[in-house]
């Protein structure tokens, strides 16, 4: 994950993602490098534009919570209107008890 970690931070800072950037930020964290890992990496993100895929997690991620969030409050208030209703019922039992 490091290796990854490396290319999205050089990537934000605006500098190349190439092999020898990446593996200065390994070094610079004071981990091994791997230099397999690092020839990897690059060779998997060549011709990648890393921005465009970024905002298209970040807007893949986003809609489900979105929906994950209206349904959470919906189950909530669903879960209130059980309990009111309960007491309710349970009140006016009580009550009959009393008249007998």
């Amino acid at each position: 994950m490091e290796y990854i970690y490396g290319a999205l931070l050089l990537h934000k800072i605006g500098q190349p993602v190439n092999e020898e950037n990446l593996k200065k930020v390994i070094e610079a964290t004071g981990a091994q490098v791997d230099e397999s890992k690092v020839k990897t990496l690059i060779a998997s993100l060549k011709g990648v534009d890393i921005g465009a895929e970024l905002e298209n997690a970040s807007v893949a991620m986003s809609a489900p919570a979105a929906v994950a969030g209206t349904s959470d409050t919906e189950d909530k208030a669903k879960a209130e209107e059980e309990k009111e209703e309960k007491k309710e019922s349970e009140s006016a039992a009580g009550l009959a008890s009393l008249f007998g």
